[in-house]
C-alpha cells in the first residue's frame, strides 16, 4: 500500500516541476512582440537602405546607360539629398521644419537640446550616430533620460534626411509613443 502512495506522490510532483520547466523555456507574448518590433525596425532600415541605393545608382546612369561614378568621392557623398517641405507637410499634415530633431519619435525638446550639446544637429547627423551612442548621450543627460529607446532613432532620422516622409508618418503613427 505504501509503495502505491510513495509512487503516486513521486509521479505528481514530477509532472508539477515538469510543467514549470517547460513553461520557462517558452516566450512570452511580450518577448515575442519586442521581436516583432526589433524585425520591423531592422526591415524599415533595409527598405531606407535599399531606396538610397536604387537613387544612387539612378543618378550614376547617363543617357546611355552606363554607370558614372566619381571615385574622389567619399560613399556619403555620392548621394545629396534636399529637403521638400511640401512633402513632409503632405504627409504630416503640419509644417515640418528642416532638421527638426524633434520630428523623430521619441525626441522631445531637452532630448533635442542634450544631441545638440553633442554636436548632432541634422537628421544627416542622427541618422550616421549609433542607436548605442545616442544611449550613451541619453545617459550623460541623467536618470530621467535613461528611460528612453533611442534604437529606431537613427532609421527615423534617415528616412527624414532622405524625404521618405510617407514611410516615417506610417512608421510612427504604427509604434507612436512607444506601443506596439
Amino acid at each position: 500500500m505504501w509503495y502505491w502512495i510513495v509512487l503516486a506522490i513521486t509521479g505528481i510532483i514530477s509532472g508539477v516541476l515538469g510543467y514549470f520547466f517547460g513553461k520557462s523555456d517558452t516566450p512570452s507574448l511580450q518577448e515575442k512582440s519586442f521581436e516583432i518590433n526589433s524585425l520591423e525596425i531592422k526591415n524599415a532600415k533595409l527598405k531606407s537602405d535599399l531606396e538610397t541605393c536604387r537613387k544612387r545608382l539612378d543618378s550614376y546612369t547617363t543617357k546611355t546607360g552606363q554607370l558614372k561614378i566619381d571615385k574622389d568621392l567619399k560613399p556619403s557623398e555620392h548621394a545629396s539629398f534636399s529637403f521638400d517641405a511640401t512633402g513632409a507637410k503632405a504627409a504630416f499634415g503640419k509644417t515640418i521644419k528642416e532638421n527638426d530633431l524633434k520630428l523623430v519619435e521619441g525626441i522631445g525638446p531637452k532630448i533635442e537640446g542634450l544631441f545638440h550639446n553633442f554636436g548632432i544637429k541634422t537628421w544627416k547627423d542622427l541618422s550616421e550616430t549609433s542607436a548605442d551612442k545616442c544611449q550613451d548621450i541619453l545617459d550623460s543627460g541623467g536618470k530621467r533620460y535613461r528611460i528612453h529607446d533611442p534604437a529606431s532613432w537613427p532609421m527615423q532620422a534617415k528616412m527624414a534626411y532622405e524625404g521618405h516622409w510617407e514611410q516615417l508618418f506610417e512608421w510612427q503613427e504604427k509604434h507612436r509613443a512607444g506601443k506596439y
